[in-house]
């Protein structure tokens, strides 16, 4: 089935740190196709086109393709366009010969027999995935007949931000043929007017550069003699970046716009002293830090040392097992200071694990302590800023304890920046933390450019002008307030405020915004004539009516989410019907919603979702939140959690087996088709003789079929397999597939899966962790994700639960850890008493897995398993 590539087009907003650092997509030029001009595999894109316009920052952008099939049989089309993972999908359209078939913004619950129907169908669900650092990839193909014309378009909006005195818009140019009508055309425009912009076009066709067509309008039109690769050459050169960078012209710091209704308020002081700022670095340096990564954290230091001014004041704070300071307290960043601090950060070391919760306490401890003691000036302003590339391993290591304790020690009095760097972390965790502490968290890519990205995210907060910043309107009349009160403003950002007006026939509007500076406190009054605003918007045609309306949708939706991630209980459920209710009623894709898209197969309407990715990784498809599979599963991983989800329950259950290393369990015996699975255990490196504090997981895992005579023994370090007596070995770099009458095994690096005809398929996972950790090596999971060829005789700690069983669960009520209830489940005739808790399933990504909430039976499974667990421990693997 022939392919037509797309362009991926991208309306982004590159931040500071993207600016520093950002690695763009390296030039490549296509080779020469013999195919007629223009055409590629019998499809002919005749004509693409981006349209942006950007009223007051919030940018509405249309991208617009359309091909035809020139060949003598159908063809399969593809559409793809990257977007900001910033930006909300609001529409989108699929036209063939005539017929429009619309994407339909529904509830995700609403659409999630959609989604299980395409899953079931072996076909991809998920129509936008992640992509790379700030994208995501919307996707739909669709196949079309002979002759057939076929239209894309897709309309996405997102509100532009302010990074280091600019806004940046930036397209990917990607077509990969040649386009009989291709234009990008951009509009950024500001009631006001807008300041010239410049345009940095990295494409191979920079020798055409774009028209400027008036103030505040940028096209990019290549004919096809430009788009071509060489004079003669039928392929396209185009494959590059196309940015464009401009800022507003401000008469005074702050602008108010007022339409139908809506108000908008934008703030951006400029020539205000800098108030001078305390900064406790909280530097990660554990074992896993080693290498590249504490180099680049020590180079971005010394940057950021270069930047730091005298009326400052500063501290660094290292933590792995335990915590160490450069200083007892805050010192100011005098020459002297500096050079010693110079020192010190080249001699850092990695060492141990990782105590995040006593490295942010002596932190934070640190600045209240300077404040009270009044070491630092009294016009100054406190940050915390934290780098890690893992999660907390020794000490306190729950997360809502660790949030618990630190909100409690700042109270809200400064600022947590949180930086993660890489993707073996708790993302949502450290963004949590931040969001809840007045703060944001950023992800650190590990890449050749990770110093400098540790540097772009510290010039963002390098330069406070204001702190405790609020923003003042009429009593009584205003509905619907954004958030409106900020405890920094820094130098080169902005501050958006929208709401609604109860009475639109107000003559005028004030807004007051108070603050504290350097040397004094600041009050910035704007007063609006709302006949004025009338009258002026209407002579601006380039303006769409309800941008603001929309504006203050957008900006209300992403804050409802912010506030969501750390909400319980009916807040929670008040935050989240309202982000719905507005993510439904202005047709966003939001994490609460999903674009239900028809698509024309076979004379049957095909249905396929597209959804917004979660950020707990990057450059992978993620879903949002867990799916429950249609069929029972059982697995067994980590320390070792057994757990036993059932669908028609909605449900899981989990237990955990303390052995002492080397034991070997049964987990799955099943006299009828002679399979046999067992499991030894093994221990951390510093093993602790108490069985409840020691950490112990499976480090081998045999599987045998008696009747095929096969045999495969599973470790962390290889893969052997025995047919017929005859040995072959494997290792986890190796991708192999191995097949005989009856039995499949494929290797695929961290991944092996075994299966046993139709109806029985196993699936092990290899969890690896750093070499010169301390304390923990590597372990496998063990997943059964089909069963049920398997007999009614089958039986093990796993295997007992293949055949349907029941329980209830009721009298749900609060535990010791008020996180986590406890309730009483009655099964096989036993009365427990059991706690929520959760399990991780590591099957599609053995680093971050997906989170499986359970009920926990206590004591090794006592009352749940068939016996006691000592029944099932064997003496050999196999």
């Amino acid at each position: 089935m022939a392919s037509a590539w797309w362009p991926c087009l991208i309306l982004a907003l590159l931040s500071s740190l993207a600016a520093s650092g950002f690695p763009r997509s390296p030039i490549r030029l296509l080779g020469k196709r013999s195919l007629p001009e223009g055409v590629a595999n019998g499809i002919e894109v005749y004509s693409t086109k981006i349209n942006s316009k950007v009223t007051s920052r919030f940018a509405h952008n249309v991208v617009t393709t359309r091909a035809i099939n020139r060949a003598d049989t159908a063809k399969e089309v593809s559409f793809d366009v990257e977007l900001p993972k910033t930006a909300f999908i609001t529409n989108f359209t699929l036209t063939i010969d005539g017929v429009t078939y619309p994407g339909n913004v529904k509830e995700k619950e609403v659409a999630k027999k959609q989604y299980e129907k395409a899953v079931s169908q072996g076909k991809t669900a998920g129509l936008v995935k992640a992509s790379g650092r700030k994208l995501e990839k919307f996707t739909v193909s669709v196949t079309v007949a002979a002759g057939s014309k076929v239209t894309f378009e897709l309309t996405y909006e997102e509100l532009l931000k302010r990074h280091k005195g600019k806004y940046e818009m930036y397209l990917k140019v990607q077509p990969k043929q040649l386009v009989k009508h291709f234009e990008v055309i951009n509009r950024p425009c500001r009631p006001g007017g807008t300041a010239a912009g410049w345009v940095k076009n990295k494409s191979s066709a920079s020798r055409h550069p774009p028209s400027l067509a008036g103030k505040g309008h940028v096209s990019f039109k290549p004919s096809l003699d430009q788009q071509r690769s060489c004079p003669t050459c039928t392929d396209s050169l185009l494959n590059g970046d196309f940015t464009i960078t401009y800022d507003v012209n401000r008469e005074s710091p702050g602008n108010v716009q007022i339409v139908n209704g809506y108000f908008v308020h934008f703030f951006a002081p400029q020539g205000l002293p800098v108030v001078p700022k305390n900064v406790a670095f909280v530097i990660d340096i554990s074992g896993s830090m080693a290498g590249r990564k504490l180099e680049q954290t020590k180079e971005a230091l010394l940057r950021i040392l270069e930047d730091m001014k005298e009326e400052d004041y500063l501290n660094f704070i290292l933590f792995s097992g335990d915590v160490s300071t450069w200083k007892e307290h805050l010192v100011q960043a005098t020459p002297e200071n500096l050079q010693e601090a110079r020192t010190f950060v080249k001699s850092m070391e990695d060492k141990g694990m990782t105590n995040i919760n006593d490295g942010l306490l002596r932190g934070i401890s640190m600045l209240n302590k300077a404040r009270e003691e009044h070491r630092i000036p009294e016009r100054s302003t406190s940050i915390v800023i934290m780098l890690t590339d893992g999660d907390a391993n020794v000490g306190e290591s729950r997360p809502e304890k660790i949030q618990e304790n630190v909100r409690n020690a700042i109270g809200g009095k400064f600022p947590l920046y949180n930086l993660g760097f890489g993707n073996n972390l708790n993302y949502n965790f450290l963004e949590n933390m931040a969001l809840e502490n007045h703060g944001f968290a950023r992800r650190i890519y590990e890449d050749s450019d990770a110093d400098l990205q540790l540097q772009g995210f510290y010039e963002e907060v390098a330069n406070p002008l204001l702190t405790g910043v609020e923003m003042e309107y009429p009593e009584n009349a205003i509905l619907d307030l954004t958030q409106n009160t900020y405890q920094h403003f820094y130098d080169g950002s902005e501050i958006v405020v929208a709401g609604r007006l109860v009475d639109e026939d107000m003559n005028s509007f004030k807004a007051d915004v108070k603050g504290h500076g350097a040397t004094n406190d600041l009050t910035f009054t704007e007063e609006v004539d709302m006949k004025e605003m009338e009258k002026a918007l209407q002579e601006r045609d380039y303006i769409f009516g309800n941008y603001i309306e929309r504006l203050w949708a957008y900006l209300t939706i992403e804050q409802l989410l912010e506030k969501r991630k750390n909400a319980h209980g009916e807040e929670k459920e008040n935050l989240t019907a309202w982000a719905l209710d507005l993510s439904l009623k202005y047709h966003f894709v939001t994490p609460l919603t999903s674009m239900v898209v028809t698509k024309p197969e076979d004379n049957e309407d095909e249905r396929a979702i597209a959804d917004k990715p979660g950020e707990d990784a990057e450059g992978k498809p993620l879903a949002t939140s867990y799916q429950p599979p249609q069929n029972p599963y059982y697995y067994v991983d980590g320390d070792p959690h057994f757990i036993i989800q059932i669908p028609e329950k909605d449900d899981a259950l989990c237990f955990n087996i303390d052995e002492a290393p080397g034991t070997v369990l049964r987990l799955i015996q099943d006299p009828v088709t002679g399979l046999t699975v067992n499991g030894q255990i093994i221990g951390d490196k510093r093993g602790s003789p108490d069985s409840k504090t020691r950490k112990t997981y499976f480090g081998k895992l045999g599987i045998a079929n008696a009747q095929m005579d096969f045999q495969v023994e599973v470790t962390t370090g290889k893969i052997t397999l025995w047919n017929r007596a005859v040995p072959s070995t494997f290792s986890w770099l190796d991708t192999v597939t191995v097949t005989q009458d009856g039995l499949s095994m494929m290797i695929n690096r961290k991944n092996m899966v075994v299966s046993f005809g139709d109806g029985v398929t196993f699936v092990v996972v290899l969890h690896q962790v750093w070499k010169k950790h301390p304390a923990h090596r590597d372990f496998l999971g063990f997943y059964v994700v089909d069963s049920h060829r398997m007999s009614a005789q089958t039986h093990g700690l796993l295997g007992q639960f293949f055949q349907p069983f029941d329980f209830k669960v009721s009298d749900i009520r609060p535990g010791s850890d008020p996180t986590k209830p406890d309730a009483t489940l009655v099964v096989k005739n036993h009365q427990l008493i059991v706690t929520r808790g959760s399990q991780k399933d590591y099957r599609k990504d053995a680093s971050i897995g997906t989170k499986v909430v359970c009920w926990f039976v206590h004591n090794n499974g006592e009352g749940l398993i068939d016996g006691v667990h000592t029944d099932y421990i064997v003496p050999n693997l196999f």
